[in-house]
């Protein structure tokens, strides 16, 4: 469904996108992490249409540059930072009901699973509403449209407790319908969502797991390589069972099939100091204790 080509974005002298390379398969729920400045949010502006760069980006065979409005309406999008709209929200919803073909009262009703009551808010302005209110209504347009596309900017980032957890629920429910791209610093939150994790650093991918490849009943071999030596990371890794090559920059351990999104989980915590990741399957030892 969507194909990355030697994608290539630079802001002045700074490369933020290097040369990526990517491939997504219709169907596909990927988690995208990686550290501030890896790259990740550039990656979907630009498959949104919004940045010119080198290199060839296609969603269903077509340029989301040179076919915007036919690719954008196959996606639903969320993003980071909420635009600073100054149209009332009654009519941010009818232009969004009449341009994804949808009904105003279906995106009110998913706000309103949200916590969030639209009708109370119809007269304000959008950008005079609260992180948390535009961030509920934002995620309400996005899966309010039957978009074949879900992409999604640290969505969950502004939300209460309660509205995180209704957020993921609303997601799970469309795991089946649509290919997702999830932006999170927390692979914790979207672990059970996701079929694959790719993780990216300095505008590259470093990291490209498909959590379905291997039977979470199997073992993982695992080779965890760092930039340099660091004490946090270390006592993390230890807590796992891994072992520290001669410098601290390179461990090595296994990891239970059913851990191996939440080991993912831990490590990124620590991305800016990964090289790489990789996990091998293995039979499993007798004596294999899963981590609590």
């Amino acid at each position: 469904m969507i194909r990355l080509k030697a994608l290539t974005k630079r802001f002045k002298r700074l490369t933020v996108l290097d040369a990526l390379e990517l491939e997504v398969a219709q169907g596909e729920r990927i988690a995208l992490v990686g550290s501030n400045g890896a790259g990740k949010t550039t990656m979907i502006r630009c498959l949104l249409g919004e940045y010119t760069f080198s290199g060839t980006v296609e969603i269903d065979g077509k340029s989301p540059r040179a076919h915007r409005a036919q690719v954008l309406h196959k996606v639903g999008f969320v993003p980071q930072l909420p635009p600073p709209l100054k149209m009332p929200v009654k009519e941010l919803l009818r232009f969004s009901a009449a341009v994804s073909g949808t009904r105003v009262q279906a995106i009110e009703d998913l706000a309103l699973r949200l916590g969030l009551d639209v009708k109370a808010f119809a007269a304000q302005p959008f950008f005079k509403l609260s992180g948390g209110q535009k961030q509920k209504l934002l995620i309400a347009i996005a899966l309010g449209r039957d978009a074949e596309l879900l992409i999604m900017d640290e969505p969950a980032a502004n939300l209460d407790p309660e509205a995180r957890h209704v957020f993921f629920s609303l997601l799970a429910e469309r795991a089946a319908k649509a290919t997702m791209i999830i932006s999170s610093h927390r692979l914790d939150e979207v672990a059970s969502l996701v079929n694959r994790v790719i993780e990216l650093d300095r505008g590259k991918v470093v990291l490209d797991d498909r959590v379905a490849d291997a039977p979470l009943s199997g073992v993982l071999a695992c080779t965890v390589r760092l930039r340099r030596a660091d004490p946090a990371i270390a006592k993390a890794l230890g807590e796992w069972g891994f072992t520290a090559g001669p410098e601290g920059v390179e461990w090595t351990g296994v990891v239970a099939g059913p851990d191996r999104l939440r080991f993912m989980g831990m490590l990124s915590r620590y991305v800016g100091l990964l090289v790489k990741v990789s996990l091998d399957e293995q039979a499993a030892p007798a004596s294999l204790r899963v981590v609590s």
